[in-house]
């Protein structure tokens, strides 16, 4: 048997990467060396897993074949 919910497991990944912070060398590309600034402040995507959900549906189940 296939893993389950394999379709939302694979949207939660890609969703769940974008919230990261910025790298290090983007912050002092975008505001120079001497500025302190926390890798969050580039960051446009700020989801918590207790703030916001994702609302992801459940996908269509197939229905069963009673033969």
């Amino acid at each position: 048997m296939g893993i389950k919910n394999s379709i939302k497991k694979e949207k939660l990944s890609k969703l769940g990467r974008r919230t990261k912070w910025a790298p290090v060398w983007a912050v002092l590309k975008k505001f120079g060396p001497g500025k302190r600034v926390h890798p969050s402040a580039i960051t446009r995507q700020k989801r918590s897993w207790k703030r916001t959900k994702l609302h992801i549906k459940p996908r269509k189940a197939r229905p069963n074949h009673f033969g």
